[in-house]
């Protein structure tokens, strides 16, 4: 596959904040204070008021985000780049890195989502939660959440990024194992962590050959040198951080994580899949622009990577019982999708950030939506068991009905106009690429359409004493509010509106060749969509759901429901071997350096002993061997003389 290679639109040294960009780190400041103040204050002390003051520091956020993006609007274009340096956080020799933020119109919409979708997610945790006896320091880690992925995207170089990004680690470390009670929580929470440090070390190691290379770690001042930069060092850059994009976004081959991170409370998997974590990595390739842009090897790779995980994760969405597994294998293929357009360059970068945002409205509506299902449930999240809902919870039915259309990309919904425009910059640039992403959307209309069929349609597959009913409103509203969002989004695509905006950032979108009327290809996309609702109707719609799922189904059931043997091929070719590879270091350590010196360490005490004989403390004893010695000592003159 060949890129074309364009130049990536320049990281100018932004205008110094003033007026209201001054509160730029504000934004920061509020979610991470309150995390302080509930955590440090604990759960007891702050178990009346955490979840308003969670609340209200991220709704804080969102009001100053909003006026920052507001007071942007009306800038020149030219003057859209603004930067705020916070203090000075290292300065050590040639190496200076302040606490600086940057704030321009990829970071902006970012902000929005975060805080936007982050509030919402924070509200309907306060009814969610309600009954936990730890809804305090719940709440605290949310913030934390918060305020880690909003440095992220506001640093204005690697190191600040790179604390973010440690900081939605931690983060989701805590979170997913918030409930460390379950064994399978703990385990889950450990996973997560020690699968990202795999990423990490593509981070760590980006960000010092970045200083090694450009001698600076901002993003101004490598977009200013990268066209003096050689082709294998920009090449290694891309590749170092793309593997980092690996770890946070779950793509293949760091993707085994994000399934069992289901076993954190379910607000944890609606913000880490539609406003945080995952969202890091597609972050990371768009805003590093400028060094993919240089080299076509890592581009063409992260294609590859998004094309694999696309149709890695909806095939693992079409094996899944557990509602929340389901809709993780499909955030873990709708990365894929924004993956792959971020791959594709300037075709693709603006389409990659469009996609991200409609997916955040309708991923966090169909997290939060199956919550409420599982709250109406006794907490079951088995569809096995569900059926016939669609009356007992009308309003959390109609908002996921609203995003479910989203997602399988009917129109007018968000997802029909960013996940098109993926498929069609996809077919534009090559047609196996542009296959992969038109077949992925025919499979992830079946598993939503399985999931809305045994979910809310059929008989009812209830256990005795469960009764089904609706959440309250503190829950639902916050779902009214995505699924508005989730069937508007597409309107930031109207007059190229998102394409424009982000052009100072990513670059002008390149003329699209796609040898066929744009028309043709949408109607062959609808026609693909609406074959996988048929054929979820075929086989799952017009035949009764058992409540246990049948043991002989065919490899490829099977393959699906084991996460298609990731698991098993990290434990085979990675862990195993690792085991003993530090098996065999122990081995080598006990009985090669350890011998060694433990050997040495024998043979001084043995010559020791020896030669401490020598001293008795008996006079007569050193008198006998003055005596022998004086003998010996005339006897070799004797010798000497007689010869």
């Amino acid at each position: 596959m060949s890129i074309p290679l364009a130049a990536s639109a320049p990281v100018i040294d932004p205008s110094p904040a003033s007026g209201v960009f001054n509160l730029l780190w504000v934004v920061i400041a509020l979610p991470a204070l309150g995390a302080a103040l509930i955590l440090l204050l604990g759960n007891r002390r702050t178990s009346g008021f955490a979840h308003l003051l969670g609340c209200a520091t991220v709704l804080g956020s969102f009001v100053i985000s909003l006026v920052l993006f507001v007071t942007l609007l009306g800038r020149d274009e030219s003057d859209r780049q603004v930067g705020q340096v916070v203090y000075n956080w290292v300065d050590a020799g040639s190496f200076h890195a302040p606490f600086g933020l940057l704030y321009d119109q990829l970071s902006a919409l970012f902000l929005l989502l975060i805080t936007g979708v982050g509030s919402l997610i924070h509200i309907y945790s306060v009814g969610y939660m309600e009954h936990d006896a730890r809804r305090a320091r719940f709440f605290g880690y949310l913030n934390l959440f918060v305020a880690a992925m909003l440095t992220l995207v506001l640093g204005d170089n690697y190191l600040v990024l790179f604390l973010g990004w440690e900081g939605v680690g931690l983060a989701s470390y805590l979170l997913i194992g918030f409930w460390q009670h379950k064994p399978s929580a703990a385990v889950a929470a450990k996973k997560a962590f020690v699968v990202n440090r795999v990423g990490d070390i593509g981070m760590a190691l980006g960000t010092m050959l970045f200083f090694a290379t450009f001698g600076t770690v901002s993003f101004a001042g490598i977009s200013a040198a990268a066209d003096r930069a050689d082709d294998l060092t920009m090449t290694f850059l891309g590749l170092l951080l793309l593997l980092a994009a690996c770890g946070k976004s779950a793509q293949v081959p760091l993707q085994s994580w994000l399934l069992d991170a289901m076993e954190g409370p379910t607000p944890v998997s609606a913000l880490i899949h539609a406003a945080t974590m995952v969202t890091a990595g597609v972050y990371l390739v768009v805003r590093s622009n400028f060094v993919f842009d240089h080299t076509e090897l890592a581009q063409t790779a992260v294609v590859v990577v998004g094309a694999v995980t696309l149709l890695w994760g909806a095939i693992i969405g079409c094996a899944k019982d557990d509602i929340k597994k389901a809709l993780a294998g499909s955030t873990m293929s709708q990365i894929g999708y924004m993956m792959l357009a971020a791959g594709l360059g300037p075709a693709g970068y603006a389409f990659a950030i469009f996609h991200l945002l409609t997916h955040g409205f309708f991923k966090a509506n169909l997290f939060l939506g199956a919550g409420s299902v599982m709250h109406a449930m006794d907490d079951d999240v088995d569809m096995r068991h569900y059926g016939a809902l669609s009356k007992a919870v009308p309003v959390t039915f109609l908002t996921f009905a609203i995003g479910y259309l989203a997602i399988i990309g009917i129109p007018p919904f968000a997802g029909f106009w960013s996940k098109d425009k993926i498929i069609e910059a996809a077919f534009g640039d090559n047609l196996v690429v542009g296959l992969a992403t038109l077949v992925g959307a025919g499979i992830t209309a079946f598993y939503m359409s399985r999931v809305m069929l045994m979910t809310y349609f059929g008989r009812k597959r209830w256990e005795e004493g469960v009764h089904p009913h609706e959440s309250p409103k503190v829950m639902t509203i916050p779902l009214m509010v995505l699924a508005a969002l989730s069937a508007l989004g597409g309107l930031l695509i109207f007059g190229d509106w998102i394409v424009d905006w982000l052009a100072p950032v990513v670059g002008p979108e390149p003329e699209l060749h796609l040898g066929v009327p744009t028309i043709v290809l949408t109607l062959v996309v609808l026609v693909v969509v609406l074959v996988g609702v048929a054929v979820a109707w075929l086989t799952v719609g017009r035949h009764e759901v058992p409540r246990t799922a049948p043991a002989k189904v065919s490899f490829a059931t099977r393959a699906a429901r084991a996460d298609l043997y990731g698991d098993a091929f990290n434990e085979g070719v990675l862990m195993r071997p690792g085991d003993r590879f530090v098996e065999g270091l122990v081995v080598f350590d006990d009985r090669g350096v350890d011998a060694f010196v433990d050997g040495t360490a024998s043979s001084f005490r043995g010559m020791s002993g020896t030669f401490r004989r020598l001293q008795t403390g008996y006079v007569r004893s050193y008198a006998l061997s003055l005596l022998g010695g004086a003998v010996l000592v005339v006897l070799a003159l004797l010798a000497v003389n007689i010869a």
